[in-house]
């Protein structure tokens, strides 16, 4: 997908982005490549598939019925990787206050230059686990992201209490099968529930993508997230 077609297909959405937010993405197009020829970050090397398949992938979550993201006031990216979907969001919606975490110490490098690159105002860039950091940030986010992070028990447990009150986590799924009755002792344990899962297929190549929205209904107790190993190892019931 190139620019003119990425262009075409926010369009059909209802995204219309400025000069000033296409240029940033085209330098973070170039960016990406360049770094990734010295760090391996991503499998996508050429702009044609991080138009598609990293920026047109992140802005979905926007094509949603549960929020407007002009009315959003913080994101926490969780497992941020090289920015998807938060630091694209962020691009589109300079209004909102993103942190980036991630716990890979070459990733949040690769970010802190890239926030450099794009001269982008608020946006924290933290190196760390999500069950240390939340120590101190709990019920702190109008929104929380992950993308293709984990299984969605694995990811809510981490993500969900980042989220204030009233707030809404997404998670940014390819196929996720079972993971929804699999994730429903979870949210119930965690005081949330699914509002909604929003599909859809990627143009030119038509693959499947799934946002789930999760909103939190109630203050979640502080003995979760649990550590990690607890985690992937015994959901919660």
């Amino acid at each position: 997908m190139n620019q003119n077609k990425f262009i075409e297909e926010l369009n059909k959405i209802g995204i219309n982005l400025t000069s000033s937010q296409l240029e940033k993405l085209e330098k973070y197009a170039s960016f990406l490549i360049e770094y990734n020829k010295i760090t391996n970050l991503t499998a996508i090397k050429d702009k044609e598939g991080i138009y598609l398949k990293h920026f047109y992938d992140s802005l979905l979550i926007i094509k949603n019925n549960e929020l407007d993201f002009n009315n959003v006031s913080s994101l926490i990216d969780v497992g941020s990787g090289a920015g998807f979907p938060g630091m694209v969001i962020k691009i589109v919606y300079p209004n909102i206050k993103v942190t980036l975490l991630d716990s890979n110490n070459k990733k949040t490098k690769f970010l802190e230059q890239l926030k450099s690159v794009l001269e982008l105002d608020d946006v924290e860039i933290i190196n760390d686990r999500a069950e240390n950091y939340i120590k101190n940030n709990r019920h702190k986010y109008d929104v929380s992201t992950a993308r293709a992070v984990s299984e969605l028990r694995i990811i809510s447990e981490l993500c969900l209490p980042f989220t204030k009150v009233n707030g809404i986590f997404i998670a940014l799924k390819g196929h996720y099968d079972d993971e929804l009755k699999n994730c429903e002792s979870t949210l119930k344990i965690l005081n949330s529930s699914v509002l909604s899962v929003m599909e859809n297929r990627l143009p030119v190549e038509e693959s499947y993508r799934a946002n789930i929205f999760i909103k939190v209904n109630k203050e979640i107790d502080s003995k979760y997230p649990r550590p990690y190993d607890q985690i992937i190892k015994k959901e919660l019931k």
